[in-house]
């Protein structure tokens, strides 16, 4: 068995033309809010936390040396592609998810309305039942730049298993 945990934060600003911020993808599915992260792929805070948890998990490297932000090719590019190069590696190592928990935290969009369509989009793309992830939504109280709305955060922590488990 092997655990990992994966991390981001993304700042989020409103969207053009008022700011930067890109259309608000967490999980795979697009939320309503009139901001959006920043960053340099689609911004999916939940798919780069369980991207690193799985690489971590691995002892392989971490999404930003896999995917770096100065690379063009990964401009607007859907998460779901470094979770898949994950995934393809976490099977090389003969290893399953076990179960993960999720944690994202900011002030909106409100994530429980939400959590039970990620964890089935996670368990799709992480070839396992929906039953094994767990997510939930947390705020920072109006503490900081996540509890201002200025920022999300995401905490991921993974058990790998053999896949003949």
């Amino acid at each position: 068995m092997r655990i990992g945990h994966g991390y981001d934060l993304h700042r989020l600003e409103p969207r053009p033309p008022a700011g930067n911020g890109r259309v608000f993808i967490l999980g795979g599915m697009e939320l309503e809010h009139e901001k959006g992260p920043v960053g340099h792929s689609d911004g999916d805070t939940l798919l780069h936390a369980v991207t690193d948890a799985i690489l971590g998990a691995l002892g392989e490297p971490d999404i930003g040396r896999l995917f770096p932000d100065t690379a063009p090719e990964n401009e607007g590019a859907d998460s779901r592609r470094f979770l898949e190069e994950a995934v393809r590696r976490m099977k090389s190592h003969g290893m399953s998810v076990g179960n993960m928990d999720a944690t994202i935290i900011c002030e909106q969009p409100k994530i429980s309305p939400h959590a039970d369509t990620m964890s089935a989009n996670l368990a799709e793309m992480l070839d396992c039942d929906p039953e094994q992830i767990n997510i939930k939504g947390k705020t920072h109280e109006r503490v900081d730049a996540v509890g201002e709305g200025r920022a999300i955060e995401v905490h991921v922590v993974t058990l790998l298993i053999p896949l003949d488990s």
